[in-house]
């Protein structure tokens, strides 16, 4: 498990696991007890390595079961708070613990607290489906607090009431790539890079198929239309009450029904663009309008 090399960031990294998954109990004899309660294993995990790299402590001087970790020596407890720049949020027996803003003076602490806080109450949704990075945290001020650090990385980062908690949140692709190079989760940003890449390329190339049908169907139609008309006119009054011009382009228009405009007017001697084409088949569409 990468542990960053300076001791401020680890404190920084370890403050916003704190601050976002421990509470502060104050014994009946005045003694204090941190209570680390990760949902996730590897967020557990990390609290003990960061634990003991910062102050020695290993599971004798810790009390862990599951994801659960425990500081239940009160000169312990003191001590983690003023390393880590924490402090109780209310005077209760028990109390959440918020981090100050002194923790993320650095940009590189910076770093860390969102690495921190995104690894025990964040989440991604897989780029397949749809781009969304969030960290749910449990009041208004902790939320808001990281939505400034995010955004002091020109990230756009909202805050939203979920029920009983506070969400912040990113949607936009390219941010949340940035946001996980700014975590250093350099192997999850490939995987969501590959798949944003395709995903993007697939779009793409399904906006010009349908495109390209788009104008195929238009092409078509305008065909159909236009061939309806010449019968109409062959019918009623016969091609020669045309002139040379549109008597040509009436026979080729029927006789290759399926050709583009270009390809119509490269047909005839001396051949015309396809402006000139064009104007001569809603030549003929007037004509048959009239008749009709």
């Amino acid at each position: 498990m990468q542990v960053s090399p300076a001791r401020h960031c680890m404190i920084a990294e370890l403050s916003a696991m704190l601050a976002a998954c421990a509470r502060l109990t104050t014994e009946e004899d005045g003694s204090l007890l941190v209570r680390i309660h990760a949902e996730r294993k590897e967020a557990a995990d990390k609290c003990c390595l960061l634990l003991e790299k910062l102050f020695g402590w290993k599971e004798g001087r810790l009390c862990r079961t599951g994801n659960l970790v425990e500081i239940v020596r009160t000169e312990d407890a003191e001590r983690l708070l003023n390393t880590a720049k924490l402090k109780p949020e209310e005077e209760a027996v028990e109390t959440g613990l918020a981090a100050d803003n002194l923790i993320v003076q650095n940009t590189c602490c910076k770093r860390a607290f969102i690495r921190g806080t995104f690894l025990c109450t964040g989440s991604v949704n897989d780029p397949e489906k749809a781009y969304h990075f969030e960290i749910v945290l449990p009041d208004e001020a902790r939320a808001r607090q990281m939505q400034n650090i995010i955004n002091s990385f020109s990230i756009d980062a909202k805050v939203i009431l979920r029920k009983r908690y506070y969400v912040v949140y990113v949607k936009e692709g390219a941010q949340i790539v940035d946001l996980l190079n700014i975590m250093e989760a350099h192997r999850a940003l490939m995987q969501f890079e590959n798949v944003r890449i395709l995903k993007e390329v697939r779009n793409s190339v399904n906006r010009q198929v349908n495109c390209e049908a788009a104008n195929i169907n238009k092409t078509v139609t305008a065909a159909s239309r236009q061939i309806d008309d010449i019968i109409f006119i062959r019918d009623k009054v016969g091609f020669d009450k045309l002139s040379e011009g549109l008597e040509e382009i009436a026979r080729l228009r029927i006789e290759y029904p399926e050709a583009t405009l270009k390809e119509l007017g490269a047909m005839l001697n001396p051949p015309i663009g396809k402006s000139g084409v064009n104007h001569r088949l809603r030549k003929l569409g007037e004509i048959a309008e009239g008749y009709r």
